[in-house]
């Protein structure tokens, strides 16, 4: 009787996956455990040139997460964490009321819920006041374009700032200019954001807006101006950071929305010789009032869940908790913060109870620095970090997810492919084991904590991307329901692995 209720189990896994071959699988893996305690035993060469065994997770944990899975898709819980989040606190930029007010929020609902050890870990963040911004054409053709400053940039004078535009697509192309082309101009980067599913249109474009402004400094401009780091169509300004160069004259730099950046562009082709401005010059006029302030205190937002016999051990989901000044934050960051509460929760709410911690952690000042990543591991300390068996981040909007990769120890990822055949009926795609894991991750994988990546689509995510519409009725309440289902799955199956979890290889780590 035993056998035959243990074989049904591996035929209902097999249709439930759609996998055929799950039974096969399982005969393969105990075929691995049986040779692995034979070299054990009596270990050669051979053996050792093969590395560890794969580790993968049993039927009755498969059989849970795929529970999980349906627990997620059924859920409206992440929906009604962003929606709390987003009509009782609002914006969150960094060393602002509605920063701490979102940090209070944060406690106050994790507390709530249930999680255990709630806490805070001081953070000292930076405190840039935005002021007012203004980017006007003045010749040929007067206009007035809608703008934003950059986050950090400098202000201008009381009465702005008035030069010549000089338009490059890029840093490469401004760097490649005679020199003194652009001494006493204003640079305008004109370089498009192209509409990738990955994000990877917006990192091409964004080292304009980050770096541009100190290169365009450092040889003679007064002042920058770049088309938005975005993909929208409309007529809002994407903001953003830049991190000046201490090296660089700090000159003030503004984004422009793309549909003016197209205006500006026209006028500049006029000028040509074939124009019919020809011989003229694009003059502007750019104003900001921004300017810096002392720092000032904020914090990350740490909650558990505690595993069972490996409790001592972590599995990590971050989001950032912070937002920029201008939208509500719903998709950037408080669809992740939403996601990795209510994932959290439903993977501990299924039987076998998760073996290691679910730790949520809401990092502080994503946006403008960095800042609560450095501080958590800092914080936490070696002996702490070490237990972290892995970690994952949801920072891309509200998904779908679309493809399940990672950055773990080899013997690990035949858990990560299992993980996938789990979500692959969601549309769920097989990433590889190269995924970075997001930007707070970052310290913790240089430290060799193993990442997992559910990647979300970015496909539309960048029209909206630190503008003004960045509001709650851009989410798809079926993409953050796939999300959720999709996150929880891996948090659930990657507590559930045999460990102990070894550190990433210094190659992997970076």
């Amino acid at each position: 009787m035993r056998r035959a209720a243990l074989a049904l189990l591996g035929l209902a896994l097999a249709s439930l996956l759609g996998n055929p071959s799950f039974a096969q699988s399982a005969a393969r893996k105990a075929a691995t455990e049986a040779a692995a305690r034979t070299a054990a035993a009596a270990p050669t060469a051979a053996t050792a040139e093969q590395g560890p065994p794969p580790v993968l997770l049993s039927r009755e944990a498969l059989a849970a997460a795929i529970g999980v899975r349906e627990m997620g898709l059924r859920s409206e819980e992440s929906y009604q964490l962003l929606e709390e989040l987003t009509t009782e606190v609002g914006q969150r930029f960094a060393g602002t009321a509605g920063d701490r007010a979102g940090v209070a929020w944060a406690v106050k609902k994790l507390q709530d819920l249930g999680f255990a050890n709630v806490r805070t870990q001081e953070v000292i963040v930076p405190r840039w006041i935005r002021g007012e911004a203004s980017f006007d054409v003045l010749a040929p053709y007067p206009t007035s374009m809608v703008t934003l400053a950059i986050g950090g940039s400098i202000g201008t004078a009381d009465e702005g700032l008035e030069a010549p535009i000089v338009m490059v697509q890029d840093i490469a192309a401004l760097q490649a200019l005679p020199e003194g082309t652009v001494r006493g101009k204003i640079v305008f980067f004109n370089g498009r954001t192209e509409r990738t599913r990955d994000g990877s249109g917006y990192g091409k474009a964004v080292r304009s807006r980050t770096e541009g402004p100190s290169v365009a400094g450092s040889l003679g401009a007064v002042g920058v101006v770049i088309r938005s780091i975005g993909t929208s169509k409309n007529r809002i300004a994407h903001t953003g950071t830049l991190s000046y160069n201490v090296s660089a004259p700090r000159i003030p730099a503004v984004a422009i929305s793309n549909p003016d950046a197209d205006a500006l562009e026209r006028q500049i082709a006029q000028t040509r010789p074939e124009g019919k401005a020809a011989g003229q010059q694009v003059t502007v006029r750019m104003r900001v009032t921004s300017r810096d302030l002392p720092q000032v205190r904020s914090a990350n937002v740490i909650g558990d869940i505690p595993g069972t016999d490996l409790a001592d051990e972590i599995v990590l989901i971050g989001a950032h908790l912070d937002t920029w000044d201008v939208g509500h934050g719903v998709q950037d960051d408080g669809a992740g913060v939403a996601i990795a509460i209510a994932a959290a929760r439903a993977a501990a709410s299924v039987n076998p109870k998760p073996r290691r911690t679910l730790r949520v952690v809401l990092f502080a000042n994503e946006e403008f620095g960095l800042s609560g990543a450095a501080r958590y591991p800092a914080d936490e300390g070696d002996e702490s970090v070490a237990k972290h068996a892995f970690a994952m981040e949801a920072d891309l909007g509200d998904g779908p997810v679309w493809k399940l990769g990672g950055r773990v120890p080899e013997q690990y990822w035949p858990a990560i492919d299992q993980m996938q055949k789990v979500v692959r009926s969601l549309d769920v795609e097989l990433g590889d084991n190269t995924a970075g894991g997001g930007a707070d991750l970052g310290p913790l994988r240089r430290l060799g904590v193993p990442v997992i990546a559910p990647q979300l689509d970015a496909t539309t995510y960048f029209d909206i991307h630190h503008t003004v519409n960045d509001t709650l009725d851009q989410i798809d309440l079926a993409h953050l329901r796939q999300s959720t289902a999709v996150f929880a799955v891996a948090a659930y199956a990657a507590a559930m692995l045999d460990g102990p979890v070894p550190r990433l290889s210094p190659e992997q780590a970076r």
